[in-house]
């Protein structure tokens, strides 16, 4: 098993180079047989008639030792053949096989014709021309060596493997290595390191895979701090309900205690578990909400009633602070989860009211476009910075940390609100300054969503 990803990719770019170049061998000697054959047979009836003109024009002894000397011969091997069937050969074969000749043959060409011996593939083709000497015809049949050919063709395949082999070795170093670095970055984070640097510069396919890997970095970078502060945030408000029963159970074990303070303390006991049985509970929520495990159960509905049941049901929440609601809300009716929106008012409406100075004003507001439904509410409370804006909607995030003793909650309601209003395909989001008071806006589409 070859593990190592540079070798693989050498030895598939060399199978490749073989494979391909024996197979496009075949193909064009296939393709091209019959042109191939032909210009052979040329040059072979081109070399013949001038061995043919020498003889003419030479005594044998002379024509024989120049044509000996010849340089093609180095190519085409030459067979004369007299009328007693005697042969002279000319050219070195180095183990080669030549062409049979047949006295059927030796005959037609000492008769006078040019015979053309036709081949079998892309092989050598054999040529038989008379030629007249001093001593009457001869029969001389030439064909070109094969060799020649077939070690062209093999210096051809060699210079390539070898060519394309230097190529992909240095090729293969600059396709892996941005390999080995997301390798050892995966490594790290694995390690549990996200500050990983790729510094991949490269486009296409490893580039987009870098710049794809570095967001994912970052998307871990960030839920890891979210889990660390989700833990730490899940202490301390769990710690503090905790750290008060444990306190006043043992306060209760002391002798001497009026039945008025052993009823106050078990009143704040049983407060502080409440609170941490509304806060088990909005986590359960919100876990399903974010999973998308909460089912949706969608009727058709009022919105504009809807919201002022909700004002009417916290009633005690807003006028024993003398605040003052102003309602702008047309009549609109849209499909949606009636409970699960009905959280939705209650957790806004809740937080405007525990943020808005006494005697203020809360204003909220209902349209309707052509898709969606817009729902405005802008209290006069004390604001929200831009930096927190980004986190408002974060799990156990209080805007305010400074107020969070005399502003209780859990830091849960605007994250289930706006979970709830995803599941709806709706959009959330807030506005505001410090000390000029907040407005949340939320967007609904009127049509139920499809699942």
């Amino acid at each position: 098993m070859i593990s190592s990803l540079y070798t693989r990719v050498v030895l598939t770019f060399l199978a490749a180079v073989i494979g391909g170049t024996v197979i496009a061998s075949f193909v064009t000697s296939w393709l091209y047989q019959e042109k191939l054959n032909d210009n052979l047979l040329l040059n072979v009836l081109h070399f013949g008639q001038d061995v043919a003109r020498i003889y003419d024009a030479m005594p044998s002894a002379e024509a024989d030792s120049y044509v000996s000397g010849m340089k093609q011969l180095h190519s085409y091997h030459i067979r004369i053949y007299d009328q007693g069937g005697q042969v002279q050969s000319y050219g070195e074969l180095n183990g080669q096989r030549v062409s049979e000749v047949t006295l059927e043959q030796i005959n037609q060409v000492l008769s006078g014709e040019t015979l053309q011996v036709n081949s079998k593939g892309f092989v050598p083709v054999l040529l038989g021309i008379p030629i007249q000497t001093e001593t009457g015809t001869k029969a001389m049949f030439a064909e070109p060596l094969a060799a020649s050919s077939v070690s062209l063709l093999i210096k051809f395949l060699t210079n390539c493997l070898i060519a394309g082999s230097l190529l992909i070795l240095v090729a293969a170093v600059f396709l892996v290595k941005p390999i080995k670095k997301l390798t050892e970055a995966t490594r790290l984070i694995a390690a549990g390191d996200f500050n990983v640097k790729l510094n991949i510069k490269q486009k296409g396919e490893l580039g987009t895979l870098a710049r794809s890997f570095e967001e994912m970095t970052r998307d871990l970078k960030q839920l890891e701090q979210m889990r660390r502060e989700f833990v730490s945030n899940v202490s301390h408000e769990v710690q503090s309900p905790l750290t008060s029963i444990s306190g006043y159970a043992i306060a209760l074990k002391q002798t001497g205690i009026t039945e008025s303070e052993r009823g106050r303390y078990l009143d704040i006991i049983i407060s502080e578990a409440k609170r941490m049985s509304k806060m088990s509970d909005s986590l359960l929520k919100l876990s399903m909400l974010e999973s998308n495990s909460q089912q949706l159960q969608m009727t058709s509905l009022r919105l504009d009633e809807q919201i002022r049941r909700v004002i009417v049901a916290i009633q005690p929440q807003w006028s024993a602070r003398n605040i003052d609601f102003e309602l702008n809300m047309r009549a609109v009716t849209l499909a949606a989860d009636h409970d699960q929106l009905n959280q939705v008012w209650t957790n806004i409406l809740g937080n405007s009211i525990k943020f808005s100075q006494d005697g203020g004003t809360i204003n909220v507001s209902v349209k309707q476009d052509t898709k969606n439904v817009i729902v405005r509410i802008t209290d006069t409370g004390i604001g929200i910075s831009q930096e927190d804006q980004k986190r408002i909607f974060e799990r156990f995030f209080k805007a305010d940390r400074s107020h969070s003793r005399k502003y209780d909650g859990s830091g849960m309601g605007l994250a289930i609100a706006k979970g709830i209003v995803s599941l709806h395909q709706g959009h959330i989001r807030v506005e505001s300054e410090l000390g000029q008071g907040t407005t949340f806006i939320v967007i609904l589409p009127i049509s139920a969503p499809i699942e």
